[in-house]
């Protein structure tokens, strides 16, 4: 089984790429020239780095091992090794997009959360 690695999207710009067929990346992923993504292990912080008290999230699952050659794990934060895909990425890699809805406590509610 491959494994399974996240991105987490404003749903309108994550709408727009399932339009497109394809997601080139938000503004940072462009600006860095490749797309941030998070293991299942990384993800919650990576919200709660980049994305604290956001509505209109969602949580994207993409197979890994249909990214291919483009797919390199990277030092970044902390010195972990984090996922960049340096093309634009594939909407038939992805497994499935769910909501990622702030709790009561203004944290991100990650129950669809699989791979951990």
């Amino acid at each position: 089984m491959s494994q399974i690695i996240y991105k987490i999207a404003p749903e309108a710009m994550w709408r727009e790429a399932e339009r497109n067929g394809r997601f080139t990346g938000a503004p940072i992923d462009i600006a860095d020239g490749f797309i941030h993504f998070s293991t299942a292990a990384q993800v919650r912080e990576t919200a709660a780095k980049h994305f604290a008290g956001q509505a209109d999230l969602l949580l994207i699952a993409i197979e890994e091992a249909k990214l291919g050659d483009a797919l390199k794990y990277e030092v970044s934060r902390g010195g972990a090794l984090f996922p960049h895909l340096y093309a634009p990425l594939d909407l038939d890699a992805v497994l499935w997009v769910k909501p990622l809805p702030l709790g009561a406590d203004g944290s991100h509610q990650f129950s669809a959360l699989e791979g951990e």
